[in-house]
């Protein structure tokens, strides 16, 4: 497959998961950018799942290497980020069986809608996430952490597109986890949810591998830069990141429900 990419269009899938491994690393949501210029360069013949597999490879390594950026530099509480995990395995793996009956056309406006709220909510907040307010790290706290997990995992599992930047906000608003803590915590959860994807992707001989691991550099390479920036400047430099992903995602998701209301009334 690789080499039936053009040079061009491979550099320029390249460039484009350095700028998604980024955005990804700092506040989630680079699938936004990843995964619509797959979809736009390879052939039309191309499997949906070898679209999607090849993504996560990428997605994977920057998410990997932000994770390891951000547990050497950030404090991470384990005991509220293994529930986190443990829910969003299970949110996303009982999330992709749903997907198979859920229609899309019902999902959308519903995701559209959240993502309104989320940034209407920390937009009308200046001071949301600056500063750490968690509380004490009882069983109550462990319990919204494996909801949050549960709910953004089905969500990753269904749809996918800014799912980190629904499990920074969860932490954030929830759990009282300033921005930079919080992103810290998701990508622990973000890279879990990947690893899982690649293997059911794998094991059905869903992946470029080639492209998967030219990308993957690139990926990797942007989530190391940006994870040490959102490191160095802390939650007010995370907390404007993330509103520019909300605001893209609300442009991108909109965009997406007006062609598909285009589509049925041509009908």
């Amino acid at each position: 497959m690789l080499d039936e990419i053009p040079l061009v269009t491979l550099l320029a899938l390249i460039g484009v998961a350095f700028v998604a491994g980024w955005v990804d690393s700092v506040v989630g949501g680079g699938g936004l950018i990843q995964l619509p210029s797959l979809l736009l360069a390879l052939p039309a013949d191309t499997p949906p799942p070898s679209i999607l597999g090849t993504n996560k490879i990428s997605s994977a390594a920057g998410t990997l290497v932000a994770t390891l950026t951000y547990v050497t530099r950030v404090t991470v509480h384990w005991s509220t980020v293994l529930p986190l995990v443990v829910g969003a395995y299970a949110g996303s793996t009982a999330g992709s069986w749903l997907a198979q009956f859920l229609p899309r056309a019902l999902v959308t406006p519903i995701v559209l809608a959240a993502l309104i709220g989320v940034g209407w909510y920390t937009w009308r907040r200046p001071a949301l996430g600056r500063e750490s307010r968690v509380g004490t790290r009882d069983a109550r706290h462990h319990a919204k952490a494996a909801a949050i997990g549960l709910v953004v995992g089905g969500y990753d599992g269904i749809l996918g597109p800014g799912t980190g930047s629904f499990f920074v906000i969860g932490l954030v608003a929830v759990l009282g986890y300033g921005f930079l803590e919080a992103t810290a915590k998701a990508k622990i959860a973000n890279l879990t949810t990947n690893i899982a994807s690649i293997l059911v992707f794998g094991l059905n001989g869903y992946l470029l591998v080639g492209l998967g691991l030219c990308m993957a550099a690139a990926n990797l390479t942007g989530g190391l830069i940006g994870a040490r920036m959102a490191v160095r400047h802390g939650n007010g430099f995370v907390r404007v990141v993330f509103l520019v992903v909300i605001g893209a995602l609300i442009a991108k998701l909109g965009a997406d429900l007006v062609i598909e209301l285009i589509g049925h009334l041509g009908r």
